[in-house]
């Protein structure tokens, strides 16, 4: 059975040649939310305000290649990796919620940027791009959930290379988002990107218990999930 909740909706108007413009919109919104800037914009900021702009520009760098090339290897072998462990896609909606949720949780409970900038303080820059940043907060569950979902469920090379193409519109539109980030970071409001980090990640909080019971769903152990 195919998985038909949220990680499921880039495939609505989708046959097995051809996507449409409905299916493509839904492909975006979901690697908008999977991979896209909103949650990893502020831990950047924070994680690299005490660093100059040289060494911001690298651990930019190194984010953006490191969350690329993981999209890419899920998105090309996405399938073959769920086939040899033997799980299914609903079950990997339930692990992706489950983590996004801890994820949530802690952009809406966390404490204020100065104590996360000394918890990072010390650490090697190009480590912390690595992990927290590329993952999970860059490409996070939601993303690596839609991305194993494109690449079990497109069943042409058309269909794969126009869902490709927007995952690389994505990639494009992050490092547009945090190139601008990094140059006005001074300026930025931190006030307000609290406020509007926590508020988002109340709504992230209900994209993860969606994916949770869109699992389960899939999986038979409750019924239909309406959206």
């Amino acid at each position: 059975m195919r998985h038909r909740g949220l990680v499921r909706c880039h495939t609505r108007g989708m046959d097995q040649t051809s996507i449409t413009a409905a299916g493509a919109i839904d492909t975006f919104l979901v690697l908008l939310i999977g991979i896209g800037p909103k949650i990893a914009l502020v831990p950047f900021l924070e994680m690299t305000a005490s660093l100059d702009q040289t060494v911001k520009q690298r651990v930019l760098r190194k984010m953006m290649t490191t969350a690329a090339a993981v999209a890419v290897v899920l998105m090309v072998l996405g399938e073959l990796l769920r086939a040899l462990l033997h799980f299914t896609i609903g079950s990997l909606s339930i692990a992706g919620g489950v983590i996004l949720l801890v994820l949530a949780v802690w952009m809406v409970l966390a404490p204020p940027a100065s104590d996360s900038s000394e918890r990072s303080a010390g650490k090697d820059p190009m480590q912390l791009a690595v992990f927290p940043l590329a993952v999970p907060y860059l490409l996070n569950p939601v993303g690596i959930v839609g991305l194993m979902t494109i690449s079990a469920e497109a069943d042409s090379i058309g269909v794969f290379a126009v869902e490709f193409g927007i995952l690389v519109f994505v990639l494009l539109l992050d490092l547009v988002v945090f190139r601008w980030a990094n140059r006005v970071s001074e300026k930025l409001d931190q006030n307000r990107m609290l406020v509007t980090e926590k508020v988002f990640g109340f709504l992230i909080a209900a994209v993860a218990v969606q994916l949770v019971l869109d699992g389960l769903a899939s999986e038979g152990v409750i019924g239909p999930v309406p959206h």
